[in-house]
């Protein structure tokens, strides 16, 4: 079945015209991964690094087969959500938001299994370099990984679907992957490496947040109890509000307190930017401003993640 032929009036058929581009991020596979979101393995990664290029102990294939793993990791969530999300009844009809490729029937449920399958295959053959090159450590860390991604929607109990899925994008997508990306390089974790994860846990926490209060109305019909879900739209706001601004006093305190170099301070450059999506997010409940709130918190993540990087390495 063709993409033009499901999607209805969210997806158009590429255009003659199209650009390479364009015809790429409307593949359904990579629809299903949602790039928009993967900023949020990336940040992570080049906080750990930065930790330990300024430590001496920085080495480039272990970076580049990090990076590779974790988007392999994070692609693998994003493949099993759709997964799980077509087989509960989550994205129907109504849904606001990017198609869903499952229960668009762009790809099969068969085949999303084996695309999770090969995306959790990458990750952990990357992980078997790691470990030989790091040492058991990180064999315990991406178990944990997987085990958590593959909890997230399916299982007995989905725990993104009992209000916890923050709690899990801010421990695994922040705290795991900053500290454990340091530790690759070298058996230790400097307070660079903690504090930076505990802000790209925020932003990460902050992403998930923008994309359940844009989902709250049909999570809610179909039974996929989210924390918008169970604070309500007033309160879910007020949360978002409170966690973004929450990853920018982090990082004044870190750079005041010596946690962080204090050059890291020049990632508050990018707080300003947080201003119109939480203005938008109390202002707003239709699809399309609320999908550039999630894109939004994903590039200020992503900026963010950089001007720490580049605040702990020099």
């Amino acid at each position: 079945m063709t993409r033009s032929s499901r999607s209805g009036n969210r997806t158009t058929a590429a255009s003659p015209g199209s650009t390479e581009l364009e015809n790429l991020l409307s593949h359904p596979w990579v629809l299903a991964a949602r790039p928009a979101t993967l900023s949020a393995t990336i940040g992570p990664v080049l906080i750990g690094t930065a930790s330990a290029w300024r430590d001496g102990v920085f080495a480039w294939l272990p970076f580049v087969v990090v990076v590779i793993a974790a988007l392999a990791i994070q692609v693998g969530v994003n493949y099993a959500n759709d997964l799980a999300d077509a087989q509960r009844g989550a994205d129907d009809e109504n849904r606001i938001g990017p198609l869903r490729t499952v229960s668009s029937g762009l790809i099969s449920e068969s085949e999303m299994k084996r695309g999770v399958a090969v995306a959790f295959g990458i990750a952990s053959l990357g992980g078997i370099y790691l470990i030989w090159y790091a040492g058991w450590p990180i064999a315990l860390i991406g178990i944990a990984s997987i085990i958590a991604a593959l909890g997230y929607t399916n299982g007995p109990v989905p725990y993104g679907y009992f209000g916890l899925g923050e709690v899990f994008v801010f421990v695994f997508f922040g705290l795991v992957a900053t500290v454990g990306t340091r530790y690759v390089f070298s058996p230790s974790a400097p307070s660079a490496a903690w504090t930076g994860g505990v802000v790209m846990g925020l932003l990460a926490a902050a992403i998930l947040e923008a994309n359940n209060i844009r989902d709250i109305d049909t999570d809610r019909t179909s039974g996929k109890k989210t924390l918008a879900v169970l604070l309500g739209r007033g309160r879910a706001r007020k949360l978002y509000a409170a966690t973004m601004v929450a990853a920018f006093v982090v990082i004044a305190v870190g750079a005041l307190s010596s946690l962080l170099p204090v050059v890291s301070i020049i990632a508050l450059v990018v707080a300003p930017l947080s201003i119109p999506l939480i203005t938008t997010v109390f202002q707003e409940t239709q699809g399309p401003p609320l999908i550039g709130v999630l894109k939004g918190t994903a590039q200020i993540q992503l900026f963010v993640g950089l001007l720490l990087a580049l605040g702990i390495a020099f």
